[in-house]
């Protein structure tokens, strides 16, 4: 069986919310790239890596309560300090695989959960 990994995820922004929202991923690492052409007008692509988050321009967005995009910072205190200074505030939570982790909200109200590092491969945590 081949191999697959994650591209991307989309996140539905109402149209007011997407510059913050770029501000808020950019603390986190990611990057403006232009979306293809044809849906340019109502899309906004961010990357890190290998990674992106697609911000799908909508009316009435639809933002889950609990469902979440995960991200690693390595340097978990300077990122928790990067969003602080922006406005964010850093919610701690339990370290599930013995690596300090917590959730913050973006300003579309999308809840990111922010670690030090993941889980190691394998593992349940």
């Amino acid at each position: 069986m081949n191999a697959v990994s994650l591209h991307h995820v989309s996140l539905e922004v109402a149209a007011d919310d997407v510059e913050a929202t770029v501000g808020f991923f950019s603390i986190l690492g990611f990057e403006r790239l232009p979306a293809p052409e044809l849906i340019a007008a109502y899309v906004t692509w961010l990357e890190q890596g290998p990674n992106q988050i697609h911000l799908i321009h909508t009316p009435e967005p639809t933002v889950p309560t609990v469902g979440h995009a995960a991200v690693v910072a390595p340097d978990l205190d300077a990122t928790i300090k990067a969003l602080a200074d922006a406005g964010f505030e850093f919610e701690e939570s339990h370290q599930l695989w013995g690596e300090r982790r917590g959730f913050v909200v973006g300003p579309a109200g999308h809840r990111v959960e922010v670690m030090a590092a993941p889980p190691a491969a394998g593992s349940s945590g």
